[in-house]
């Protein structure tokens, strides 16, 4: 072997260093993309089997309350009740994509792929939120489709309806990546649905407005924080709401701005990700 030719290839050889700047750019888009994908590639489990849900929720309501007003006011009733369905569907499959995607990295043993990259916390959190808000508003709007053969959805205040649209998809992508972090197996996260997620949404005015609560349940329903986003959407969708829309603003922000940073808190220190 000649190793005089070798070592003067190597020393001819230019290193290259890649220098990523304030943001790393490219494995923050690369991950989000993996993250879009994942629910793409599935579609019919996804993006259809949400819509068809929604579809027989409102199949199945029309049929049983179809005539009746919404809460005190003269909107029909299928109006308020696709609002607070179409925001159902955003938040419980934003959910689903972060925190399956976070326990299906650690039970494969491939949540390596995320952390070893030059991808700091920030950029962590923002490509596993934002994917999960992406399946959230595609299922949100797809619903929206189903609904209209049924319902009004056309909004009567289109800023109100986008704010609240987009941040209950974040917030719940938010919830999904801190119970994936948390959990180590399938069983740890559908306990974390079945126990925080689906008691919050199902109470939260979804299907009923709180207001016709009896006052101890209405006091309850008041401190539930689903309840502001479903709240300001509904306001945005059909004009009617419970609670002041600033109110509902202010307070699905601020939980929404401290869910995320309790993500990006869980990625920095490595809970339950680094060994």
């Amino acid at each position: 072997m000649d190793t005089g030719s070798t070592a003067g290839a190597f020393e001819g050889a230019r290193v290259t260093v890649r220098r990523y700047g304030a943001v790393n750019w490219i494995g923050l888009k690369t991950l989000l993309g993996r993250e879009v994908y994942r629910f793409m590639k599935i579609p019919v489990q996804t993006v259809i089997g949400p819509i068809i849900q929604t579809a027989l929720f409102l199949t199945v309501f029309a049929l049983a309350w179809g005539n009746r007003p919404w809460a005190h006011s003269s909107i029909p009733f299928i109006d308020g009740l696709t609002a607070g369905l179409v925001m159902l569907a955003v938040m419980s499959n934003a959910f689903q994509n972060t925190s399956g995607s976070m326990v299906g990295a650690k039970v494969q043993g491939i949540s390596v792929d995320f952390l070893m990259p030059p991808l700091s916390a920030t950029e962590l959190a923002i490509a596993f939120i934002s994917g999960a808000a992406a399946r959230g508003i595609v299922v949100g709007l797809a619903s929206i489709v189903i609904a209209a053969p049924f319902a009004r959805v056309i909004p009567h205040h289109w800023l109100a309806a986008g704010y609240f649209f987009v941040l209950g998809s974040v917030m719940f992508g938010a919830v999904g990546l801190i119970g994936g972090i948390w959990a180590e197996k399938f069983e740890n996260i559908a306990a974390v649905t079945l126990f925080i997620v689906t008691p919050l949404t199902f109470l939260s005015g979804t299907f009923y407005s709180v207001e016709m609560l009896p006052p101890a349940f209405r006091a309850i329903g008041h401190y539930n924080p689903v309840y502001f986003v479903i709240d300001g959407f509904r306001y945005g969708m059909i004009g009617y709401s419970d609670k002041p829309v600033w109110e509902s603003a202010l307070v699905t922000g601020a939980i929404t701005a401290g869910l995320c940073w309790g993500a990006w808190a869980m990625l920095k220190s490595g809970y339950r990700l680094k060994a």
